[in-house]
């Protein structure tokens, strides 16, 4: 090998391994971000007149593993829907309460029942009474109170979709632009890899709210699917439909078309839809869930028990004052309301001072006159073997023998029951995205101390090629001074 050859194999080996010494460091100040795949330099031998002239390097290249990425990121959708599912059964749970901390909806009805027992044991007592009436206000306050919480998650979980909506549109365009952008770009170079990390963070992005599947197509690009089949990027962004809506009422459901569902192209994609199409994970898989089947269950079981509770109270036997037929202790203040009872659900104003009434009526009857005997416990003895009777239900979540009291505590036990239960799935979906995800860093993230280990052959090599410059350059020198 001449001098000349020495020094631009040497050249090529000082450019190969200071572009190989930059990739090594973008690899190192990228360990941590999301999405990153290590890059490595590709390198071949270069020839000049049959000969060996040094290196070249030919590109970039990322390492791949298809499939392990497709299953993390479908997890990526089931590990969203359990999170969003959990996280508001939580909240409900805690609102609703339990009977063993003896607090929320169970502790209304249990006080209640005890002031009741109070007054049927001292009729004369106008603090019982008044102990009685306010429990009673007690119940419609946090009937209401839940009623007007699961309204609230509706209406959220609704606002939730229009920008998940919105986000996940925004984001099919983004990747049509990457998709443009790779097709006139060289596939090995570094900006080529970074449009790349980029598509990818998108993609996961997506997968939040929706499971997806990406599809190769020529010149680096990708078509976007549903594992149901439905596509939401096919050469062009296709929009996903959602109509939000602007106000919320018990009765209304997407059954009744009250409400939006989602759709691509006329192909409707709603969570629990008949559609082949119909989601069936990620955040919007949540949402729906939410919006349109557990909080609405959720909302007719609070309607059961004020109904049973006005039922209850409101039998003629009890009260000999009563007008047949016509409402007892608590009413619906709108009876052709529909949905929503718990929501109007109050105390008759005959016994409500706050209304024009007077408490002593729980005594002596709604329409009474006049105060009757101080003794007399019959109504208030009505009222209680009624409020603690075990009546058979079988609607909206409950089967069996209740007494009020038991009912409220069969509605916390419900809510306890799907928080546990989605808490369980949210474990489970997150211990396998972990396994996963790890799988999918050693296969294609930055491992700290092999690259460290590269910098220092790096290191050596780039010595190495300046060293046979400098030797070179030495030699050259000498035979100019003979």
């Amino acid at each position: 090998m001449g001098l000349s050859s020495a020094i631009s194999a040497a050249k090529s080996g000082l450019q190969a391994s200071s572009l190989r010494a930059d990739i090594a460091a973008s690899n190192v100040a990228n360990a941590a971000t999301p999405g990153y795949v290590r890059r490595s330099v590709t390198l071949s031998e270069s020839m000049l007149g049959g000969q060996s002239n040094g290196v070249t390097a030919i590109g970039v290249s990322r390492p791949q593993d298809s499939a392990v990425k497709a299953a993390r990121r479908e997890l990526t959708s089931d590990v969203s829907q359990a999170n969003v599912l959990a996280s508001t059964w939580q909240s409900i749970s805690s609102r609703i309460g339990d009977t063993a901390n003896g607090n929320g909806l169970f502790r209304t009805f249990s006080d209640f029942e005890t002031a009741l027992s109070r007054s049927v044991a001292t009729p004369e007592s106008s603090s019982s009474a008044s102990a009685l009436l306010t429990a009673a206000r007690n119940i419609t306050s946090e009937l209401k109170s839940l009623s007007g919480i699961v309204s609230t998650q509706r209406a959220e979980a609704d606002r939730e979709i229009a920008e998940g909506v919105s986000a996940v549109n925004s984001a099919l365009k983004q990747v049509e632009t990457l998709n443009n952008r790779l097709a006139g770009a060289n596939r090995n170079s570094p900006e080529a890899a970074a449009l790349l990390d980029e598509r990818q963070r998108i993609l996961d992005a997506i997968a939040e709210y929706i499971p997806v599947q990406a599809i190769e197509r020529d010149y680096g690009k990708i078509d976007i699917m549903t594992p149901e089949g439905v596509f939401l990027l096919a050469g062009n962004a296709r929009t996903i439909e959602f109509t939000p809506t602007p106000a919320f009422g018990a009765s209304q459901t997407l059954a009744s078309g009250d409400l939006s569902g989602i759709s691509v192209d006329g192909v409707d994609i709603t969570p629990g839809a008949s559609s082949f199409g119909a989601v069936s994970s990620g955040m919007f898989g949540a949402l729906f869930t939410l919006r349109d089947q557990e909080l609405t269950d959720l909302s007719d079981q609070l309607d059961t028990i004020a109904s049973d509770l006005i039922n209850r109270l409101s039998d003629d036997a009890i009260d000999p004052t009563k007008t047949p037929g016509d409402p007892g202790l608590f009413v619906d203040t709108d009876p052709g309301g529909g949905a929503g009872l718990a929501g109007r659900i109050s105390i008759n104003a005959a016994v409500d001072p706050q209304q024009g009434g007077a408490a002593w009526r729980l005594r002596d009857g709604l329409e009474a006159t006049t105060p009757g005997n101080a003794g007399n416990q019959s109504i208030l003895k009505g009222l209680f073997d009624a409020f603690t009777a075990v009546q058979s239900v079988s609607t909206s979540g409950f089967q069996g023998g209740y007494s009020s009291t038991g009912m409220a505590a069969q509605i916390a036990s419900l809510a306890g029951q799907a928080r546990v239960s989605h808490e369980t799935a949210l474990s489970s979906s997150q211990a396998q995205y972990v396994i996963l995800l790890e799988a999918e860093r050693s296969a294609t993230g930055v491992d700290l101390d092999s690259q460290m280990q590269d910098l220092l052959l790096i290191e050596q090599a780039y010595a190495a090629n300046a060293r046979v410059i400098e030797v070179a350059g030495k030699m050259i020198n000498s035979l100019l001074d003979i």
